[in-house]
């Protein structure tokens, strides 16, 4: 967007020299301290912008149900149409680790059913990890999908599949038991495996305290700055989502005005007759168009 795209940090145009990251490397980066930057993604051209860009982490959201598919809240998702955006989020990612979001109902039922689904996600869909929401509750099935070779985030703190349960999208842990219990199950998903934990719309010292007991990075949306990464919706982000804006949201753009300003413009050249102009159409030399005419008069 011309003149509302800011300078102040550089661009990538070219294919991405980066090795490819892993959750050792993440682990990594916090005993280095280094914070780790994850965005989600559900399609091909902002995977790989976001990969030129050098984000760390892709996560494939169950996000994607509200602001793709336009649905009240994650819980309508299933697993066909989260592998269908991890295949294209695949192609287009090559270097950051790519994480496939378990929607509702594809781990609770069983272990077995989690396992399956799980794999899926890598065989099927392209990812590197898979992530899931809850706490003790989830740790038998976190232990059986470690237990398989595959990788798996946790999420704690607002947990989306879970808001008729939570009372709507609140922010959680702010009660002295509330937060003793999400460090528990913090601790607990650790042992059971976990690489990484995301915390959402909870105390920033609440999350500060779990950061430094646990060894494995945690990335925060909503949850202070003390977390060794953060991560956004990217349609959150981009301005891109318009039904609502949640608290912990900072908007880099403000895309839903541009595009509505775009397609007004062209709605009215085009009843203008001002598009498309001749540099825009397609012709052919005049010895050719003589020559048609002759045939068909």
């Amino acid at each position: 967007m011309e003149g509302t795209l800011s300078t102040s940090a550089p661009v990538s145009t070219s294919i991405n020299p980066r090795k490819k990251v892993t959750t050792l490397a993440l682990r990594q980066k916090k005993e280095r301290g280094e914070p780790i930057v994850m965005l989600t993604a559900y399609d091909y051209p902002t995977a790989m912008a976001e990969d030129q860009a050098g984000v760390d982490v892709i996560l494939v959201g169950d996000s994607l149900g509200m602001v793709v598919l336009g649905y009240e809240n994650t819980l309508p998702v299933t697993m066909e149409e989260m592998l269908h955006h991890c295949r294209a989020v695949s192609r287009g990612a090559r270097s950051a680790l790519l994480v496939g979001d378990m929607p509702f109902m594809s781990y609770q039922v069983s272990t077995e059913e989690a396992v399956r689904n799980a794999g899926r996600f890598l065989q099927q869909g392209g990812m590197d990890t898979v992530k899931l929401e809850g706490g003790r509750e989830r740790l038998d099935a976190v232990r059986a999908i470690v237990g398989a070779g595959i990788p798996a985030m946790g999420h704690l703190g607002l947990t989306p599949q879970s808001v008729h349960q939570l009372g709507g999208f609140r922010p959680q842990g702010r009660t002295a038991s509330a937060a003793k219990r999400l460090l528990e199950d913090a601790l607990l998903l650790e042992e059971a495996g976990c690489f990484s934990l995301v915390l959402e719309s909870v105390p920033a010292r609440l999350a500060d305290l779990v950061s430094k007991r646990l060894s494995i990075p945690t990335i925060g949306i909503g949850a202070g700055v003390s977390c060794d990464g953060q991560v956004l919706v990217t349609h959150d982000l981009l301005g891109l989502f318009d039904r609502f804006t949640p608290k912990f949201v900072k908007k880099y753009a403000n895309f839903h005005v541009e595009m509505q300003r775009a397609f007004s413009e062209f709605k009215a050249e085009v009843e203008s007759k001002q598009f498309p102009a001749a540099e825009h159409s397609v012709e052919m030399a005049d010895a050719e168009w003589e020559a048609l005419l002759k045939e068909v008069e």
